[in-house]
């Protein structure tokens, strides 16, 4: 595949309601939509690093820059691609920056199976035409508005409800769902919020039977959750954690968890998640497919992940409206009642730009040439 030239757009888009989790509240989204083109065919990718280096290090702007004036020159300079996963290696002596990464990788995979004529999620080997969405729910002014919040998200028919929690916003949040709901199938996310000195805290948490505890930890530990691990019935899932295949081995190894998200940008594309998920699946280790309050083209990407056959928990794939009033690409992402999303059967990720939308939230192009 001969790429023609790249084409770097930055958008922005504004949130339905704002988004809070431990490290921060979000009411929009600045992003950069990666284009790659070749020929007519034109591959999408979804950079999906936020305005604040709270969550991981990068930054959209930081991003812009790697991928402006390391990326693109890059692979400009390998030339001709004939299989997407040698883009990894492309990219391997940049340090990090792995949204960065995922995002040009992706607009590759896009391309390149456009071209072939194919679905993205079938040529990653993807086995279910449908993929199961939990909702996540950022941190509530209280357990009475929590209460109210997840009895809308139930009534929509999501199955799995994922609360954000940072102490003081915790157990008695948790205590109030299932006061007022009994066993839904309910998890926390912590993003990073706690610490060793919190282990009587978790063992409390035991009792309310959660799906899992997301990386309540720091965001680069896996020597700490191998111990609360060690301390506590509840899965530990780890998220932050884990940037490689490499970063898995080693949890898987010491224990330090019983579940892994993905998250495609947090590990720096489809290849790497693809490695992921092949070493989770031969550990035994399950995993599912998390979000980055993605736009459509960011979810796209997620879909197609998450139909691979270890893909077993609820993936963080809501339909376009739960975050967006409008998304720029067609179909929007839509659920059924039983949680289900339909996996598009298109070649490529499956969804068209929206012109309109499209040119409405660009503020930035710029073109590069090869």
């Amino acid at each position: 595949m001969k790429i023609d030239k790249i084409v770097l757009r930055q958008m922005k888009m504004t949130l339905k309601s704002p988004f809070t989790t431990s490290f921060a509240t979000m009411t929009y989204k600045d992003f950069t939509v990666v284009e790659v083109h070749v020929g007519d065919v034109v591959g999408y990718g979804d950079c999906s690093a936020l305005a604040l280096p709270f969550y991981n290090e990068e930054t959209n702007i930081g991003a812009y820059h790697i991928m402006k004036d390391f990326l693109i020159p890059m692979l400009k300079q390998a030339g001709e691609i004939r299989y997407p996963t040698e883009v990894r290696d492309i990219f391997e002596p940049i340090k990090r920056n792995k949204c960065a990464k995922a995002a040009v990788e992706g607009a590759v995979w896009d391309a390149f199976t456009k071209l072939k004529g194919i679905p993205l999620w079938k040529e990653l080997g993807g086995v279910k035409d449908k993929v199961e969405a939990g909702v996540s729910i950022g941190i509530q002014p209280s357990p009475e508005a929590l209460v109210q919040s997840v009895a809308g998200y139930l009534e929509t028919g999501y199955k799995r409800i994922k609360i954000k929690i940072k102490p003081g916003y915790d157990i008695r949040y948790v205590q109030a769902l299932r006061s007022e709901f009994g066993d839904i199938t309910l998890m926390v996310d912590a993003n990073s919020a706690y610490s060793l000195d919190d282990i009587e805290f978790f063992k409390k948490l035991d009792s309310y039977h959660l799906l899992m505890i997301e990386q309540p930890l720091a965001h680069d530990d896996i020597v700490d959750h191998r111990k609360l691990q060690q301390a506590i019935e509840t899965p530990i899932c780890l998220d932050e954690s884990i940037h490689t295949a490499e970063d898995a081995r080693k949890a898987i190894e010491l224990g330090s968890g019983k579940i892994i998200n993905i998250k495609v940008g947090r590990v720096g594309g489809i290849t790497e998640t693809l490695m992921i998920h092949n070493l989770c699946q031969d550990a035994g280790i399950p995993v599912w497919c998390g979000g980055m309050l993605d736009t459509a083209i960011g979810k796209a990407h997620n879909l197609a992940v998450s139909t691979l056959p270890n893909f077993k928990l609820a993936n963080d794939i809501p339909p376009s409206a739960r975050y967006w009033e409008h998304d720029f690409m067609l179909p929007e992402v839509t659920m059924d009642r039983q949680s289900l999303v339909q996996v598009p059967n298109t070649p490529g990720i499956g969804f068209e730009i929206n012109p309109e939308l499209y040119q409405a939230y660009c503020y930035h192009e710029e073109a590069f040439a090869f």
